[in-house]
Order: C-alpha cells, then sequence, then structure tokens
C-alpha cells in the first residue's frame, strides 16, 4: 500500500485526493509526537483488552492487535520503525504499521475511540511520567541542599538585602531556603498528579460512544485514579499541561535565582564558593578565567522555560470547546520545557554537590556592613527598655561613629558608645559579634545552627516519610 494511498484511507472516503505539500507540512505533528509513542501503544493495548473483555471485539482480534503492538514498540526501540510525515502523527504511524502487521484486525482497534480522546490520553500518560521524572530529580536537589546545610549549619556568612550586607546568617540557613523552595515545587508536582489522575480514553470524539465500554477498566490498567467525568473537557482540556508548564516555570525561577547567587559568590569579589572543573569552563584568551558557564546557562534556559507557557496559555486562551487542530502545538513547548528543566534540575544538583565552600571568606563577609547593628538595636530594647524606634536612632548614631573611624561595632570604646547613650553597658560586647548574633538568633525558623540542625532533621523525616510509598504516601505539605 502506497503513502499516499494510506493516507487518503485514513482520512476516510469523504476526500478524493491527499493533501497538498504545504498542508501536509503544516499539518503534520510525526517530527514531534513520536515522543509519545510508548504511551500511544500502552493506552492501544489497554483499549483493546478492554474491547476484548467487553465482547465489543474477539479475543483473536485482540491477542493479533497486541502482538502487532508489541512487534512496533520493539521495532521504534530499535531504531528501524519508519516514520512517515503523509501519516501525519504517531497515532496514525501505528495504526499504519499495525494493518501491514495484522491485516483487517488492525481495523477494530479504533472501534469506540477518536483521535482526540487518544491524543488526549497519551499527552497526558506522558505529562504524568514527566512529573514523576521531576519528582525524583526534585527530591535529589533537596537532599544534596540537606547535606551541605547538615556541614555548614555554623558556617557564618553575610544575609542580604537589596544585595547589601544585613544581618549575619549561616550558609546552612541559606542552603535551608532552598530547601524550602523546591519542596514547595515538589508539593506543586505532587499535586499536578493527582489533579490530572483522570484517564480521558472513552470519550471518543467529543461525545463519549454508543459501544458499551468500560471506561474504569482502560483508566485503572493503565494506572489513573478513575476515568474522567465529562467528555466534551476530556477532549477539550489541556489545562494538565499548562500546570506541569507554570509548575516548571515557578521551579526555573528559582533554579535561576540560586544561578545567580552561584554566580555572584564564585566572583573573585566574593570567593564564597568554588565551582568544580565539571561545571565551569576556561577562556579562549584569558587564562586565569574559571567561568560558571553551567550556572549562567540555568539561569538563560529559566527565560526559555517561561516563553513556552507563555506560548502554550496563548494557543489554549480562545479555543471554544471542544478539539481544535490548535491544540497539535501544545506539545513541542511541553517536551522541550520538560527536557530544559530536567537539564537544569540536574545541573544544579552537581553543582551544589560538588562546589567548594571559603568559609573563611564567607566568615570576614559576614561582618562587613555593620551587618550586627540591629543586634545593638535589639539589645536596647531588650536590656535598657528603650522603644525600637529610639534604639533604632541611637543605634544608627553608633554606626555613624564607627563608619568614621572605619572601625567595626564591637571594637569601639565603651565610653563613646555612652556618650551616644548612658544605658549602654559593657554586656552589649555579648552581642555585637558576629557569631554572638547568629546563635542568637533562635527563633523557630531562624538562622541559629541549633534551630538550623532541628529544620535539617524535620525535613529529612519528612521527605523520607513522603517519598516512602511515593507520591500519594504522604503530601510534603
Amino acid at each position: 500500500m502506497s503513502e499516499k494511498k494510506t493516507s487518503n484511507q485514513m482520512w476516510g472516503g469523504r476526500f478524493a485526493s491527499g493533501p497538498a505539500a504545504i498542508m501536509e507540512a503544516i499539518n503534520a505533528s510525526i517530527g514531534f509526537d513520536r515522543k509519545l509513542y510508548a504511551q500511544d501503544i500502552r493506552g492501544s493495548l489497554a483499549h483493546s483488552e478492554m474491547l476484548a473483555e467487553t465482547g465489543i471485539i474477539s479475543a483473536e482480534d485482540q491477542r493479533k492487535i497486541a502482538h502487532g503492538l508489541n512487534t512496533i514498540l520493539s521495532e521504534i526501540e530499535a531504531g528501524t520503525f519508519e516514520f512517515s510525515a503523509k501519516l501525519e502523527d504517531i497515532h496514525m504511524n501505528v495504526e499504519a504499521r499495525l494493518a501491514d502487521l495484522i491485516g483487517a484486525s488492525a481495523g477494530r482497534l479504533h472501534t469506540a475511540r477518536s483521535r482526540n480522546d487518544q491524543v488526549a490520553l497519551d499527552f497526558r500518560l506522558w505529562v504524568k511520567d514527566e512529573l514523576q521524572r521531576v519528582d525524583a530529580a526534585l527530591v535529589a536537589l533537596i537532599e544534596a541542599f540537606l547535606d551541605r546545610a547538615q556541614e555548614h549549619a555554623a558556617t557564618v556568612m553575610p544575609g542580604f538585602t537589596h544585595l547589601q550586607t544585613a544581618q549575619p546568617v549561616t550558609f546552612g540557613h541559606h542552603c535551608m531556603a532552598y530547601v524550602e523552595m523546591f519542596a514547595r515545587d515538589l508539593s506543586r508536582v505532587r499535586d499536578a498528579i493527582e489533579r490530572m489522575d483522570e484517564s480521558p480514553l472513552g470519550a471518543a470524539a467529543l461525545a463519549g460512544t454508543g459501544f458499551a465500554i468500560d471506561r474504569h477498566r482502560t483508566a485503572k490498567a493503565l494506572g489513573f485514579r478513575e476515568p474522567t467525568r465529562n467528555s466534551i473537557d476530556s477532549v477539550s482540556d489541556r489545562d494538565f499541561a499548562l500546570e506541569f508548564m507554570s509548575t516548571a516555570a515557578i521551579c526555573a525561577t528559582h533554579l535561576s535565582r540560586l544561578a545567580e547567587e552561584i554566580v555572584i559568590w564564585s566572583t573573585p569579589q566574593f570567593g564564597f564558593v568554588r565551582l568544580s572543573d565539571q561545571f565551569s569552563t576556561g577562556s579562549s584568551i584569558m587564562p586565569q578565567k574559571k567561568n560558571p558557564d553551567a550556572a549562567e546557562l540555568v539561569r538563560a534556559k529559566t527565560g526559555r522555560v517561561n516563553g513556552h507557557l507563555i506560548a502554550l496559555l496563548t494557543v489554549m486562551k480562545g479555543l471554544p470547546l471542544a478539539y481544535s487542530k490548535d491544540m497539535q502545538e501544545d506539545k513541542e513547548a511541553v517536551f522541550d520545557a520538560a527536557e530544559t528543566l530536567d537539564l537544569m534540575i540536574a545541573a544544579m544538583t552537581g553543582m551544589v554537590r560538588d562546589m567548594e565552600v571559603n568559609a573563611a571568606a564567607m566568615r570576614r563577609a559576614a561582618g562587613s556592613g555593620y551587618s550586627t547593628a540591629t543586634d545593638l538595636a535589639d539589645w536596647l530594647v531588650r536590656e535598657a527598655g528603650l522603644p525600637f524606634r529610639e534604639a533604632h536612632h541611637v543605634t544608627g548614631r553608633a554606626v555613624a561613629l564607627a563608619e568614621s573611624r572605619k572601625q567595626p561595632l564591637e571594637r569601639l570604646p565603651l565610653d563613646d558608645l555612652r556618650e551616644i547613650d548612658s544605658r549602654i553597658t559593657a554586656d552589649v560586647f555579648g552581642v555585637l559579634s558576629v557569631s554572638a548574633s547568629v546563635k542568637s538568633r533562635s527563633s523557630f525558623g531562624g538562622t541559629a545552627p541549633q534551630e538550623v540542625r532541628r529544620q535539617i532533621r524535620y525535613w529529612r523525616k519528612r521527605l523520607k516519610r513522603a517519598t516512602a510509598g511515593g507520591a500519594r504516601a504522604e503530601k510534603l505539605r
């Protein structure tokens, strides 16, 4: 059978001639939706088994269909399957090859099914599989941060606001901020899986089918919680893909913020971290350079993921119910965003695990910019009974004096401090060092080393419980 004849037969008897070359080019999706081959075959196997069990097709036809589909799966995975753009998409490519292999029985597979619910199923299965891959990758990234936080629970560094030194924190505490961020990303991934865990197979074109199919049986066979409850929504919905994309964009944004910090921290001016050779490159002209290219590329790829989200939102925004061909444009954006996010998470996990932390440089920088000024103000409130606004003013004068003398606060003589406010005593020097400042921040979620270690223990236990039995074992939040 020629490809042209096959194409016409797939469209049905209404079309006497094949599509023009331009129409063929704009209509074909096999160049990218071939990525759905495993999900397409998996769905077809479940559908054929259900058709046989309900008596809609014979057991012998189902046996042939299953043998043919498994043969096609082997051919695709071996790289010997010939994809054809004339057959438009993965569904028709598989169906045409099935007809070549088993003859007339292949035509029974599409009973009680449309390409509309078929593609909705394939794409939903693929996105669900990808979300599960992202789940595992995020767990590995969080574990990397927990390990670094444990190692550096007491390593002092400057905390920043506006990229200006604000207050001393610990590097462990800073790492735990990313644990919180990526744990929320993980929670969103698991919520997305829970919401999309319904099978659209059996919705047919848009109205359901007159055949006595068993949608609960196919949903269970394909690993879904249950079938979808509205046939129109089943084939016109792509919010599962949009939710994946929005989750990916938020996660990529977190990765980009981390990448930006790594770029800054690895400069000679900061010198907080040193990336391994695995995640750096050199300069073609400056032999002394060690560039954080992996971090910079993670930062840049975030724009790519964000762009795909906007593209898919734009595709879907004006579509009437139910199916429109516009939805063919949903897959390339999702496929590329998924591949990009997978790479970003893997690269960042490697950088976090491999980077060398310069604790001495962090400690030196932690005391810069009069970072313990707030500790002086807090002491005035706590020990001298000043209202905070007055304490803030007194502290500002002390900082101005120290700055004029180019001295740290803890080096100012007590007499000079008492000239600013007579209620200051020698006890104040117990809070003005960087180490004392960090140690004092022991409020729940604070930067004190013992509190950092407590949060590490909490997250290790929570992560273990939440991953022990899969995504549904326990919600992360």
